[in-house]
């Protein structure tokens, strides 16, 4: 979400989205942040591009559920390869 208005461009904001799904994803991600490589790496990626750190983990949220929906899809197991 965005605060901007003619020229001025303000603070952008993650407060968008469903809020149920977001709180229960927050630690999850949090540990997924810490222990999985590929979700590490990619949040790692978004804070040194400039990103703020709450952008970058709900941008890992994403990805995660991007991940296991390919899962769930494909009827496979966890693998690097699929993220």
């Amino acid at each position: 979400m965005n605060r901007d208005s003619g020229l001025f461009r303000g603070k952008r904001m993650t407060g968008g989205g469903r809020h149920d799904i977001r709180a229960r994803l927050f630690m999850p991600i949090l540990v997924a942040i810490k222990y999985n490589t590929v979700i590490r790496k990619f949040y790692e990626h978004l804070l040194n591009e400039g990103k703020t750190k709450m952008t970058a983990i709900v941008a890992a949220m994403r990805k995660l559920l991007v991940i296991l929906n390919t899962m769930i899809k494909n009827n496979q197991k966890w693998s690097p390869k699929i993220a």
